[in-house]
């Protein structure tokens, strides 16, 4: 399971490395061209039940941390679905078929 650090120090977000790496593509691209927009999740079913949704902008600190050394292989066909939802007023939606361990809040309870 990777992190995404996002915003303050000590928030991140817990997921799994191969929708990590997805993820990371999609955002970094649209943060390179200075694109803002959303990503949400459902809560896994060990944690209170509901969604999170974080605002990615360029100027909030974002740090991408993989627990495997090894890059995953990348699905065309997801992001291209990513690149698509990116585009929409509801902004990426994570779909848990492709989350094999979900996506988890710290310790925290930061999600």
């Amino acid at each position: 399971m990777g992190k995404l650090r996002y915003g303050g120090v000590g928030e991140e977000i817990v997921i799994d490395d191969v929708a990590l790496a997805h993820l990371k593509v999609v955002i970094t691209t649209k943060l390179r061209r200075d694109e803002s927009f959303t990503v949400s999740w459902d809560h896994p079913d060990d944690q209170p039940g509901g969604r999170s949704t974080i605002w990615l902008h360029p100027s909030i600190p974002l740090w991408f941390v993989f627990d495997d050394v090894e890059p995953a292989e990348l699905n065309p066909a997801w992001l291209d679905d990513l690149v698509r939802s990116s585009h929409s007023t509801g902004g990426i939606r994570l779909d848990p078929k492709h989350l094999e361990g979900g996506v988890q809040a710290d310790a925290d309870g930061a999600a």
